[in-house]
């Protein structure tokens, strides 16, 4: 690991890309986000939270993976470059560095995932 860059503990909350898309900026507006990754096929957003959010995550439509201990390289090296994602086959939509926070909280997350969902079922209804 490059000096300068910490690994921080963290698990992953999965949402479909639609309702995370609306979620990310729901948090900017709030400078709430934390990191977040987008898949190769951009198909889902994981959302690093607190260690430990997964045994109690229960939103529906979504996911949250147990890192057990794992954990990402936060605060990029000197040249300012993001770390690597700490899950292969993702890249960042928010890098570490361009966070309001390590992580996002969970609480914050849930309210701004079911905003979202709500948004969406709107804008689907008006279509």
């Amino acid at each position: 690991m490059a000096p300068g860059i910490v690994a921080q503990p963290c698990d992953l909350v999965t949402v479909p890309a639609r309702q995370g898309l609306e979620a990310v900026d729901i948090l900017r507006l709030r400078d709430g986000v934390g990191p977040v990754l987008h898949d190769g096929a951009c198909d889902t957003l994981g959302f690093l939270v607190p260690p430990g959010t997964a045994a109690g995550w229960d939103v529906p439509g979504s996911a949250c993976t147990q890192t057990s201990g794992r954990g990402i390289p936060l605060g990029g090296p000197e040249g300012g470059a993001a770390p690597e994602p700490p899950v292969q086959g993702t890249g960042w939509l928010v890098p570490p560095d361009g966070a309001y926070a390590d992580a996002t909280d969970p609480a914050v997350l849930r309210a701004a995932l079911g905003e979202a969902a709500r948004t969406i079922e709107a804008v689907d209804r008006c279509q």
